[in-house]
């Protein structure tokens, strides 16, 4: 009999290192990064990220305060057919990006370690501007309310006029914050530690989100060899992937602590210490809130629901409600701590109020758009309300049957599949927003159709950013051109590995 899936079978093998191997480590890690560098696939990826961050220094990017507008001006390089020239740089990059990392797929984790990959393609990213987002300014601003004693639950970074707010997106100066305690006190901690600069400390917000990176990148391969899962798939898919060297390194999000955290509560949890790691998702729900879920897993991981007799029930039952209550517990521990309360409840519906890619967003706002040029502009606010609660509904409906079905047995495939619905079915998608279920997603070991429909979803999230890009630089036909090349080498590559998965699958 196999290992189930996302369960712990049998013991792991022992894959630590001897004493002398770890004595040699220093230098075994220049050789690695070095090895690393002789790859063709793995220079094209540098000079990809290189790309992007030449391009991140276009308008589409920068605030008006920025301090890089002062060198630009003055060379004359904010007129319009830089931001088109930095359009394309970008859009070239990552066709590059992608390229790279279809090429590094067989020799991966065997001939080249995806953690050397992942540090020399971040490389060029870790002193550029937030990329492909302003989320990071507004932490910053966040932060800024703090340093002044301004609950951010209470006040918008409106209240503070000035370098921090003018940095941050419009859309979002006038709501309070949805983000839990923990984050704005780390926010809090990088605007202290780089003087309070405005722009410094929007840079700054990498830091945190590196640590993330590195327990992503150290952790979830050896999350997959404990739970039966393939190493070697998960490392090329979710640590070099380019969603998580744009968006967590690049765009400095607080999704990448909080992921790296679950990882190290599902790494806690197949070591078989379920206390600390139901106190690490609690530390990853202060964070962001999705990160709750995790409790799920941490619970199930090597002690399936296997049926719903009563004594397996009350078992399950027993274990699911122990880790929530830590990882609660926890939280409001930390809220305690903090002294900022639980006002982030009255802004979880902030992301909703601007339009994305989410499917029930789209659609309420094609209804709401409709009515209102009927002349029903009431009635039209209604139905979008009415088709965002729908998605709402439907979305804790999977993840219910998740949870009493397939999930059960297989407690991380549960909160993978869970996650990739709340994306979809909740009030705005964003490309990071997929990582959360994206990165577990070879822990569920899917079959060849999933894996390659999750290639070209990525692929078609980097072209939608870059759209996104082209769309401020008035060149949306280089944009088409982008997404119609990046789409072209995720074909390319599922048709390259279709083979070898069909084989995979039939060795299994």
């Amino acid at each position: 009999m196999g290992v189930a899936p996302d369960t712990l079978g049998a013991t792991p093998r022992r894959t630590g290192t001897s004493v002398e191997e770890r004595q040699r480590r220093p230098a075994g890690i220049g050789r690695d990064l070095a090895h690393a560098w002789r790859y063709p696939a793995v220079k094209r990826g540098f000079v990809a990220t290189l790309c992007i961050f030449i391009g991140s220094l276009t308008p589409a990017y920068l605030p008006q305060n920025s301090p890089w507008w002062v060198p630009m001006r003055a060379l004359g390089l904010d007129a319009w057919p830089v931001r088109v020239l930095g359009t394309a740089v970008v859009i070239a990059g990552m066709g590059l990006l992608v390229g790279a990392w279809f090429r590094l797929r067989p020799t991966l984790y065997h001939d080249v370690k995806h953690w050397a990959i992942c540090l020399i393609w971040s490389a060029p990213l870790l002193l550029s501007p937030p990329t492909f987002s302003h989320d990071a300014y507004g932490y910053a601003a966040l932060g800024w309310l703090l340093r002044n004693g301004l609950n951010p639950y209470e006040n918008p970074i409106s209240v503070l006029p000035g370098a921090f707010a003018d940095q941050f997106a419009w859309a979002w100066r006038y709501d309070t914050s949805m983000y839990p305690p923990l984050s704005l006190q780390i926010f809090h901690g990088v605007v202290g530690l780089a003087q309070n600069n405005p722009y410094i400390s929007a840079v700054a917000m990498r830091l945190p989100a590196l640590i993330g990176v590195a327990l992503i990148v150290y952790l979830l391969p050896r999350v997959a060899h404990r739970v039966g899962a393939d190493p070697q798939m998960t490392a090329w898919f979710a640590t070099i992937n380019p969603i998580l060297i744009i968006d967590f390194v690049g765009g400095a999000h607080n999704d990448a602590l909080m992921m790296g955290m679950v990882v190290l509560a599902l790494w806690l949890a197949t070591s078989g210490r379920f206390v600390l790691g139901a106190i690490a998702v609690g530390l990853a729900a202060s964070l962001k809130q999705p990160a709750i879920l995790a409790f799920y897993p941490v619970a199930l991981l090597g002690h399936p629901w296997l049926s719903f007799a009563w004594r397996d029930s009350l078992r399950a039952l027993g274990r699911l409600a122990g880790a929530l209550g830590i990882a609660v517990l926890t939280f409001a521990g930390i809220t305690q701590l903090t002294g900022l309360g639980y006002g982030w409840i009255y802004a979880m519906d902030v992301p909703g109020k601007i339009v994305t890619i989410a499917p029930f967003s789209l659609l309420a706002a094609g209804f709401s758009a409709l009515l209102t040029w009927w002349g029903q502009p009431a009635a039209g606010e209604v139905v979008a309300s009415g088709i965002r609660a729908l998605g709402l509904l439907a979305t804790a409906a999977v993840m219910l049957w998740l949870g009493l079905g397939i999930g059960r047995r297989r407690p991380i495939t549960f909160l993978s599949w869970s996650w990739l619905a709340f994306a979809f079915g909740g009030l705005s998608l964003h490309s990071w927003y997929l990582t959360w279920g994206g990165l577990l997603l070879p822990l569920t070991r899917p079959n060849r159709k999933v894996i390659s429909g999750a290639v070209i979803l990525t692929t078609v999230l980097l072209a939608y950013a870059a759209g996104s890009l082209a769309w401020f630089n008035d060149a949306v036909g280089l944009a088409l051109a982008g997404g119609a090349l990046l789409f072209t080498l995720a074909w390319r590559h599922h048709q390259e590995h279709s083979e070898s998965l069909s084989e995979l699958e039939e060795t299994r």
